[in-house]
């Protein structure tokens, strides 16, 4: 099949058309262009927080909005018919909705909302051609990156110009003066169509991202356009190839791409302090009064609050001095999941100093992964059901920012996918330690005892130690009748696991968790760490609590709050 990009090189009568296909064009491209110029625009990015990563960030969500495009050509190879324009759009948005990062990807990811809420609109509207494009020329593009950009805007609590929003603005901007006039003609003159609205929305764009360093202070001080506004135009280059299959000329990211006066406002230097400890980012389901009342939250507690999506499902990116409670403020709004906490650590010249050594953890819930975030570790949250691939892994590896990482899996199963991980971190240049933590109160142990000031090995021997000498058990309910190593369990039952395997079957969770304590504490131990998950009352905590203190005076106890985890309790003993 010929690509439209294809067919407008051989025939330039050819309408110039975004349907599917083209669609389906455009994420590849503009996933190439962002993977070359993705060092380069990370080295540029100094706002909000100069932590580096913009680049990558948007090649990230453009890969997940090009998988979702993909996985619908994929449900269609066996049929005759191809994917229509608002099903592959709408695929986009939701693609790069869940795999949205940092605070460039979330805008761009609602960017991508917004123009698939109109190009999803056209077969309604207008009808689709046989080719599965929207029939009306140019216009219903014009009007899909004008939605794009008010959008945007509406999900960014407090909107900043010299930004990617700035930029997305005035590509929507130029795109609506080549709509057709009164008369008929056209802003420029030229035959109106998709091919027509893609240059002059990039053209725009080079224009107002050529400005972004005479809007923001930060930026004129650095001598660079903005790294979002840089993201943006590569993608909207590769939109421009996609339909017309002409590629715009490169723009080198660290240079202002079209000659304009140099117009820096004048600044102190004390005009950017310094910002919050934490980015905090997870995927939300709840409704638009939940999600109203997010925002007021997280805006009372941080800044660069960001919140898109809709129809139930949201993408929530915020900075924050208390990681903790950006994250129950989610859990009091709906259902966060995919949460992600980084610790921006210690900012120098254009782009955060690497740091010497880190520590990456998965974490079951997401109270330990506030937790865990606020001892200064960067956190993986695994899903009941859905433990992280070895991808999420070395992305979380590499967020860390430093040249030494320690790696706590904190389960069983995830030792192969750590090690994968691990290994593909150390081919990118960095020294990773893999401590094989079997469970999460195995990790709290070793990241208790981490101290980055010592030699790197020495750390890793102190982690590993502690972790080892932690026994580790857990209360799960069982799903169906099953023979154990403690007997024949029933569906529904409570089984208590020390270690890995079954050691009580019981009926009620205090009882059970009783006797997994009396014989874990049987063989001795100084610390008792109780992580109760979400639907598990204080009283219960209270209670254990007590009873370890009735029963073994030379003990402490002390307890976390888990959050949504499999496991309504987890135990340790050291």
């Amino acid at each position: 099949m010929q690509l439209p990009a294809q067919a407008a090189k051989e025939d330039p009568q050819v309408p110039q058309t975004l349907d599917a296909a083209a669609v389906r064009t455009w994420c590849s491209l503009a996933l190439d262009a962002l993977g070359r110029d993705r060092e380069e625009i990370d080295a540029i990015n100094v706002y909000p927080v100069a932590d580096g990563d913009t680049g990558t960030n948007l090649y990230l969500t453009v890969e997940s909005a090009a998988r979702a495009v993909e996985a619908v050509f994929d449900a269609h190879a066996t049929g005759a018919s191809v994917p229509d324009l608002p099903d592959t759009v709408r695929a986009m948005a939701h693609g790069a909705l869940i795999g949205a990062r940092g605070n460039s990807g979330t805008i761009l990811a609602q960017l991508l909302r917004g123009m698939a809420e109109v190009l999803g609109e056209e077969r309604a509207d207008r009808g689709d051609g046989a080719d599965g494009a929207a029939r009306g020329g140019g216009d219903h593009l014009a009007r899909a990156l004008h939605r794009a950009a008010e959008l945007a805007r509406e999900a960014v609590a407090h909107p900043v110009e010299g930004t990617i929003l700035t930029v997305a603005s005035a590509a929507a901007d130029a795109a609506a003066r080549t709509r057709p006039t009164a008369d008929g003609a056209t802003g420029d003159g030229a035959a109106y169509g998709d091919g027509a609205a893609v240059h002059a929305a990039y053209a725009g764009a080079r224009v107002a991202l050529a400005a972004t360093p005479g809007q923001l202070a930060v930026l004129g001080r650095a001598g660079v356009v903005d790294a979002g506004g840089r993201g943006l135009l590569a993608v909207l280059a590769a939109l421009v190839e996609a339909v017309t299959g002409d590629a715009p000329s490169p723009v080198a990211p660290g240079a202002r791409p079209h000659e304009l006066p140099a117009v820096v406002e004048s600044c102190d230097a004390d005009d950017s302090p310094a910002g919050p400890a934490f980015e905090v980012i997870y995927l939300l389901e709840t409704d638009e009064p939940g999600i109203a009342r997010l925002r007021r939250r997280l805006d009372a507690l941080g800044d660069s609050l960001v919140v898109v999506g809709g129809d139930g499902l949201w993408n929530v990116h915020v900075h924050v001095d208390d990681a903790g409670a950006a994250v129950e403020a989610g859990v009091e709004a709906g259902r966060p999941y995919r949460i992600r906490i980084t610790h921006f650590g210690a900012a120098a010249g254009h782009q955060r100093e690497r740091a010497q050594r880190a520590v990456v953890a998965v974490v079951p819930g997401e109270g330990l992964a506030g937790l865990c975030a606020e001892a200064g570790a960067t956190t993986v949250l695994a899903r009941p059901g859905e433990p992280p691939a070895s991808g999420e892994l070395v992305d979380a590896i590499r967020r860390a920012h430093a040249h030494e990482v320690v790696l706590l899996p904190n389960d069983a199963e995830l030792r192969h996918t750590a090690a994968a991980a691990a290994e593909q971190a150390r081919a990118e240049g960095i020294r990773v330690a893999l401590i094989p933590t079997r469970a999460a109160v195995q990790g709290i142990a070793a990241l208790a005892v981490h101290e980055p000031g010592r030699r790197f090995d020495e750390d890793v021997v102190a982690m590993t130690s502690a972790a080892g000498a932690t026994r580790y058990a857990e209360l799960a309910v069982a799903e169906r009748q099953s023979w154990t190593m403690a007997g024949i369990c029933q569906a529904g039952d409570l089984l208590g696991l020390i270690d890995g395997d079954v050691a009580v079957i019981g009926t009620e969770l205090t009882a059970t968790a009783e006797t997994v304590l009396d014989r874990m504490l049987s063989a001795g131990g100084e610390l008792v760490t109780l992580v109760v998950g979400q639907d598990v009352p204080d009283t219960l905590a209270e209670r254990l609590e007590r009873y370890v203190r009735d029963g073994h005076l030379a003990v402490d106890t002390v307890v976390y709050r888990g959050g949504h985890q499999s496991a309504p309790l987890l135990i340790g003993v050291e």
